[in-house]
């Protein structure tokens, strides 16, 4: 089932359908969202997709004009990327940049079974192959829905306001959320904010600056549009899950970009709002943050499952090993590399808490110590739910302010945010009391901290333009050659034929 489901997301790809799937182009607009949230409600959801209203009419605005529908819509792209660790959705973001990078080592290199492992492992992306696990298309395809909601829910008249406006938010949020990763993964990436096929389709590469004020203008919105709280999967009822963006997951989300973007007032700013609303969020005890009641938690995934199968997170079904060890085989492909493992200093609590391993005997004689992320720990099929995968949390907000504050000079702050990080995990206060000291403690704090989560450290590492002095020894000790043209993903061979404005990015 999840093979045929992402296959048909595929094909829905508003960059490649007009020259792939040219019937595409003649199903309204209605019949995508409406195929859209079929096949997210064939999987079992309680929580989020408890909401099932029939709609008859053959009219797009009946979407929107039903808080049902409107609703779906956007939950719709909720249970999607929570199914997508392994494939080539959003949540696999913790699973392909950890392998590009310093983070995982993939279980018999390039001997692995599984070929789109090993291209990112090995930093050798190219156009022609690089689709088995593609983030544009999918993302795209987010982003095509989200345009559509926005059009959709400003022309409605039939929504309860408040269903309207938090939807709206929703909507601005999500788009924000996949240019940021687009824009960070990609570099300089068409920017498509309307349904037009006819202009997407020829779209030519927009310079990352012009997407980041995109991205702030959409959040900014966001925020405005958001309430304080967080609601059920009738975008109105209150609720305690933290399931569906709120006005603080746009503000943790906007002091990330204008960290990424060097506005360190603001990057203080927006984390200092998060951090002070302590009513709402607080740092949890290591072994709790991960759980679906975790007070640290801004935005999280609901697992989503087959049905008649309860389970939790793909994290934890993916990085957990079993006694047997890895495999070249589909299940258990990767664990965690040296370089994670001996990044803890000593008496790092996380390394107790979030690290754990198995000891697989190779021969009579010989044994060996595989080390795997422990974030997510809830393995068992039909277990109770306890773990959410958790996407923006307060830990990051106190290392962006951390970082914001050491960029400003502010020494003392700094420290402060840092030791906040340091001490939960069992260390002493950082020794360091300069800028430069500051920024590559705060820099290491961040890859024990946030590792196997996102793409945190891949990004660091661009970000830092500490990507090639990095890379240049990791990438051979995994069997490949680097060069600094491939910390940008190519755009794949058939975007590239089917939109003649867009350029590939250098290297490939």
């Amino acid at each position: 089932m999840q093979s045929k489901y992402k296959t048909y997301f595929l094909k829905l790809s508003p960059k490649i359908c007009n020259a792939t799937f040219p019937y595409f182009t003649h199903l309204t607009s209605y019949y995508k969202l409406m195929m859209l949230i079929f096949l997210l409600n064939i999987f079992g959801c309680k929580k989020l997709l408890e909401i099932n209203a029939p709609v008859t009419s053959t009219n797009a605005a009946n979407v929107y004009n039903s808080d049902a529908t409107a609703a779906a819509v956007l939950t719709g792209i909720y249970a999607k990327t929570s199914l997508s660790l392994r494939g080539d959705g959003l949540a696999s973001l913790s699973l392909f940049p950890a392998l590009s990078a310093d983070e995982l080592t993939l279980y018999g290199g390039s001997s692995n079974r599984q070929a789109e492992y090993i291209e990112y492992y090995l930093n050798s992306l190219n156009k022609s192959i690089a689709g088995g696990t593609d983030f544009s298309n999918s993302t795209y395809l987010t982003i095509f829905i989200t345009n559509s909601a926005i059009e959709g829910l400003t022309q409605s008249t039939g929504l309860t306001p408040a269903v309207k406006q938090h939807l709206l938010g929703e909507a601005k949020f999500m788009r924000a959320f996949c240019y940021f990763y687009l824009v960070n993964l990609y570099g300089d990436v068409p920017l498509a904010t309307g349904t037009d096929y006819t202009v997407n389709a020829l779209l030519p590469r927009t310079i990352k600056a012009k997407v980041y004020q995109q991205i702030i203008v959409d959040l900014k919105e966001a925020q405005e549009l958001l309430t304080d709280g967080y609601v059920a999967a009738d975008a109105l009822t209150s609720a305690n899950d933290r399931l569906r963006p709120n006005k603080w997951a746009s503000t943790a989300l906007l002091a990330r970009v204008y960290l990424y973007t060097e506005d360190w007032a603001n990057a203080e700013i927006q984390a200092t709002k998060i951090i002070n609303n302590s009513s709402l969020y607080n740092l949890n005890t290591l072994n709790n943050v991960f759980l679906n009641t975790s007070t640290e938690t801004i935005w999280q995934l609901q697992p989503v499952s087959n049905p008649g199968l309860i389970s939790n997170t793909q994290d934890a079904k993916l990085f957990v090993l079993p006694s047997t060890g890895p495999t070249t085989e589909y299940q258990y492909p990767v664990y965690l590399s040296n370089n994670v493992v001996t990044s803890f200093e000593p008496g790092d609590q996380r390394k107790i808490n979030w690290v754990d391993s198995v000891v697989v005997n190779k021969d009579s004689l010989t044994t060996i110590t595989y080390y795997y992320p422990y974030k997510y720990k809830v393995i068992a099929p039909n277990a109770p739910v306890t773990e959410y995968t958790v996407v923006l949390r307060l830990a990051e907000q106190y290392l962006i302010r951390a970082e914001a504050r050491a960029q400003q000079g502010n020494i003392t702050g700094a420290a402060s945010d840092l030791n906040v990080i340091r001490n939960r995990a069992g260390l002493l206060n950082t020794t360091e009391s300069t800028k430069p000291g500051l920024l590559t403690t705060i820099l290491h704090e961040r890859q024990v901290e946030l590792f196997t989560e996102w793409g945190h450290r891949w990004l660091d590492l661009k970000r830092s333009n500490i990507v090639d002095t990095v890379m240049s020894k990791v990438t051979p000790q995994k069997g490949g050659i680097w060069n600094s043209n491939w910390q940008w993903y190519p755009f794949i061979l058939s975007d590239l034929l089917s939109d003649p404005n867009l350029v590939q990015n250098p290297g490939y």
